[in-house]
């Protein structure tokens, strides 16, 4: 994987900058561009006086969520401030040339900070590196927010994120658990994670991404770059497959989330306490 990645020329994406940028406000205005602002309104992301990190990781998603931003604060009437910052956890050298090229082509600002997250996983999860990969690249992008006088940080999930998300975890946690749009930050004082994109569809991301001409990374980990097998990949074909036979199947899975009865379910936990149906039939049975 190492040798086929060193095999890569590294190109500027083919078209211009001026049309790249336009095309989110026409060509993909309904797929892209409206989700995400609808995605924000929704669910107040962003509000007056908010500075907001971006995280950059150099993959698909993380390059049009900068450039939804930057579209954003240009028409957008709430004053607010926005940084892109990106980690290096180790990258190879074409990875980092990569990220770098199509930041400067893209006019997105990088705030780099280096670390040695890949060499650490490796150590300590090589056999399941992805989760605590994740996990550390959060806790030290939270850091590195905080040291930018930012008080939220937005990542690029998108609509299939969430759906995968929520299917994992009903069948290999065995709970309905889903990606939300925000969340306090765990050990990190006054910050905030945001996904803006969590509306948008992988297919259109992609879509946007080829009309653009921008070879985007991968996802440039050199612990699990020979794994080609995971959950989330066997889910991912899962709905594909059932999609087939109903189309609209990702949107009954998401919509899913937004409809939970609390009234035909075995239990749920809430401010990490949990509550049994029994408790939940005793107190129906009061009020009626």
């Amino acid at each position: 994987m190492l040798q086929e990645c060193e095999a890569i020329i590294v190109t500027e994406p083919t078209k211009p900058l001026q049309d790249i940028e336009k095309s989110l406000i026409t060509t993909y205005k309904k797929d892209i561009f409206r989700p995400f602002v609808k995605t924000i309104n929704e669910f107040n992301l962003v509000e007056p006086g908010d500075k907001i990190a971006i995280g950059i990781s150099g993959g698909k998603d993380s390059l049009v969520l900068a450039k939804l931003f930057q579209e954003l604060k240009r028409h957008n009437k709430i004053p607010f401030e926005i940084v892109f910052l990106s980690m290096d956890p180790g990258f190879n050298e074409i990875n980092r040339k990569l990220l770098e090229t199509n930041c400067k082509y893209l006019d997105i600002p990088l705030e780099v900070r280096e670390s040695e997250i890949f060499n650490v996983v490796e150590k300590i999860a090589k056999e399941n590196p992805c989760y605590m990969c994740a996990r550390m690249r959060r806790g030290f992008l939270y850091n590195e927010a905080k040291q930018l006088g930012c008080n939220k940080l937005a990542l690029g999930h998108h609509f299939d994120d969430v759906i995968e998300t929520t299917m994992l975890n009903l069948f290999y946690n065995g709970q309905f658990k889903t990606m939300v749009p925000k969340i306090k930050a765990q050990n990190f004082d006054d910050i905030e994670l945001i996904r803006p994109m969590m509306m948008v569809k992988e297919r259109d991301i992609i879509r946007w991404l080829k009309n653009s001409g921008i070879q985007s990374m991968n996802c440039g980990c050199t612990v699990a770059a020979e794994k080609t097998a995971s959950k989330r990949k066997e889910i991912k074909n899962l709905i594909e497959s059932l999609r087939k036979v109903n189309p609209d199947i990702d949107k009954s899975i998401y919509h899913s989330a937004t409809n939970v009865n609390l009234e035909t379910i075995l239990g749920f936990t809430y401010n990490n306490k949990k509550t049994h149906f029994n408790d939940i039939y005793n107190e129906r049975s009061k009020k009626e």
